[in-house]
């Protein structure tokens, strides 16, 4: 771990961002958290009108590509020997669906939920985000995925479908952004 502290400290200095392959060395060694947006949907932005949440139909979607990208991450993850201790997903089915087919199992994590249009949530569930994340854990990674808007209410990082963006926790809190990954491990 102290290998791990060195690294942060000689390249992710104020405003710096590592590099993919150092990224995956850091995820390597464990203790981060993987913010991920969800894989490529239908086209649109939002959900329809009449959205439910107990039913997929009503909501956008993953795609075929969505699909396969979403696999291909949970092989970059694997290929790379990256221990993945606990995945949560935003109760979303196209967060649920990326999870499953990424990691093979979601635990649904309501403070992951969309933000985008659900402006009168986001202060507490940003908090609630905050204390997810900042926690310290030792052993493997915690990998998060929701959506971009939830995302970037977090971090201030902007993502793509399927892209990541990792933190090191801080405790009590707070976390350090340390850059993001394209959603295909590259």
């Amino acid at each position: 771990m102290a290998a791990v502290g060195a690294l942060l400290a000689e390249l992710a200095g104020p405003g710096a961002a590592l590099g993919s392959e150092q990224i995956w060395a850091l995820l390597k060694g464990g203790g981060q958290v993987v913010l991920m947006r969800h894989a490529v949907t239908t086209p649109g932005v939002g959900d329809p009108a009449g959205m439910r949440l107990d039913d997929c139909s009503t909501q956008r979607n993953l795609s075929d590509a969505g699909r396969r990208e979403a696999r291909q991450i949970g092989l970059a993850f694997r290929a790379r020997g990256i221990v993945v201790d606990r995945v949560l997903a935003s109760p979303w089915c196209r967060c649920v669906e990326t999870t499953r087919l990424a990691f093979g199992s979601a635990e649904i994590a309501p403070a992951l939920s969309n933000l985008f249009g659900r402006s009168e949530h986001r202060t507490p569930q940003v908090r609630e985000m905050q204390a997810l994340v900042g926690e310290r854990h030792s052993g493997g990674n915690l990998v998060l995925v929701s959506h971009g808007s939830t995302i970037l209410a977090l971090t201030g990082v902007s993502l793509d479908a399927g892209e990541m963006v990792v933190v090191t926790p801080q405790g009590a809190g707070s976390f350090v952004v340390i850059g993001r990954l394209s959603g295909l491990g590259t």
